[in-house]
């Protein structure tokens, strides 16, 4: 427990106001996005400055306290949820971007900035910062790194990892660490911006990160692609890949998904068509219309009912904007959404949609699937009600089931979401009992008393 004195001191560093004790405070932040059971932190802190968020990772270091670092919530996996007893650190008073650095193109930002609006700024630099997670309007860059987001755009420009240059960051002492540099290249010891991608906060707390920034594309071209089999718009999306081109973005959405995305968003989808497909291609104006082409002979080839190509920029926008409204479109369905984000070689897309229906229709659950085809990571999508304890009981074996189908394809647990606390009991399945051994030496060896967001990842 937090002792009177320790919170005392928590308020002398941060001021009575960004020290949040009451029950109400301290319940809204004792969940995030996944479908878990909330923990109520002993405290909520908010410091406004890289100082004070240093002296609160060293007063909860020396004192042993679990602290869990939370920017906007957004993640699916658990990975803010805090632990019994510890404190809830927020970074979203830390939101200033830094610098944006046009001739150099990187940029530097606190950790609480929006994605979408530093994407935004970026863009109007002229530069482009490819990373667009679903959440963007929400998530905060750190959160980005900590759980290594992706989004429509990775399956060409890559996730949030291929943009990081460097950091600087608090180990479980509250001692600033810095790795990586503004270059292009560094080799100047160990990767350890690499290390602390996709570390959920187990490993330091994220101070200031360097992103790289690129040109953006001279033109672009989308189009939808409708099916009326299943089958044949997944067969599609191995044929594009095994063709060499690769999309901006190669987005699958089925039935079930187009309909809810449609009555939801009213965009035009046709709610008839078993599946669609959403392609863009970008580059340089000829290379896009050689690309563009190429998709629409593929699709036609693979039986497209038809092809539908966006006359401007306003009818992209509305399409690309009804997909991103997917979840949010299915979350009106039930009272529980469950979201999962099996990811598997893109080749074998079309096996972990057929092994998705055989899941639904074992566990007689409604699945709506939709998700990143081309690059393998797609979002099957349970619809149920956890109040309900036979159905809940059902809704978690179908998981088990998926992440069974996507391992046996050669396949991973977590494409973006990550592990948090919903899979890291799953982990020794995929990586072996050898290295979660492995991985727990890590944590041990940079935080030995287990305050940095215990229980995630690799479990207490």
């Amino acid at each position: 427990m937090i002792s009177e004195n320790l919170k005392k001191e928590f308020e002398i560093l941060l001021g009575d106001k960004n020290v949040m004790s009451d029950e109400v405070s301290r319940m809204n932040y004792a969940y995030d996005a996944a479908v878990l059971d909330p923990v109520m932190p002993a405290l909520v802190l908010r410091p406004e400055s890289s100082e004070q968020l240093g002296d609160v990772i060293r007063l909860c270091g020396e004192n042993g306290i679990p602290a869990t670092v939370r920017g906007a919530g957004t993640n699916l996996s658990g990975g803010t949820i805090p632990y019994k007893n510890g404190v809830v650190v927020l970074t979203n008073a830390m939101n200033k971007i830094i610098e944006i650095n046009e001739a150099d193109m990187y940029a530097i930002v606190q950790p609480g900035v929006v994605t979408a609006d530093f994407a935004a700024a970026v863009a109007a630099k002229g530069l482009f910062y490819p990373p667009d997670p679903g959440s963007q309007k929400v998530s905060t860059i750190a959160g980005n790194v900590a759980e290594n987001a992706g989004g429509l755009r990775g399956l060409k420009y890559g996730v949030t990892k291929d943009y990081l240059m460097g950091m600087d960051f608090f180990d479980a002492e509250g001692n600033l660490i810095k790795t990586g540099s503004k270059t292009v290249k560094c080799v100047t010891g160990f990767n350890v911006g690499g290390l602390m991608v996709a570390s959920e906060g187990c490993l330091g707390v994220f101070n200031e990160i360097t992103l790289k920034l690129v040109p953006p594309p001279r033109a672009s071209k989308s189009m939808m692609a409708v099916y009326d089999s299943v089958a044949d718009a997944t067969e599609t999306v191995a044929a594009i890949i095994a063709a060499k081109i690769v999309p901006c973005t190669l987005e699958f959405m089925d039935n079930f998904t187009i309909r809810a995305v449609e009555d939801y968003a009213k965009a035009g989808l046709p709610t008839e068509a078993k599946a669609l497909l959403l392609i863009e291609v970008d580059g340089h104006p000829g290379e896009v219309a050689e690309d563009a082409a190429k998709v629409e002979e593929i699709c036609q080839k693979h039986n497209a009912a038809r092809i539908q190509v966006a006359k401007d920029e306003e009818e992209k926008n509305k399409v690309w904007e009804a997909r991103r409204a997917a979840l949010s479109a299915l979350a009106k369905l039930k009272p529980t959404l469950v979201l999962e984000d099996a990811t598997v070689p893109r080749s074998k897309i079309p096996d972990m949609v057929r092994g998705l229906d055989t899941v639904a229709e074992k566990y007689n659950l409604s699945i709506g699937t939709f998700g990143h085809a081309g690059d393998g990571n797609l979002h099957p999508t349970i619809l149920c009600d956890r109040r309900n304890e036979k159905e809940w009981h059902k809704v978690e074996a179908a998981i088990e089931d998926i992440f069974d189908v996507a391992l046996k394809l050669g396949g991973t647990l977590s494409g973006e979401h990550g592990i948090g606390i919903a899979k890291a009991g799953y982990m020794a399945r995929e990586v072996g009992e050898k290295s979660m051994t492995y991985l727990h030496k890590i944590k041990k060896a940079v935080d030995p008393k287990g305050i940095l967001n215990p229980g995630k990842v690799i479990g207490d």
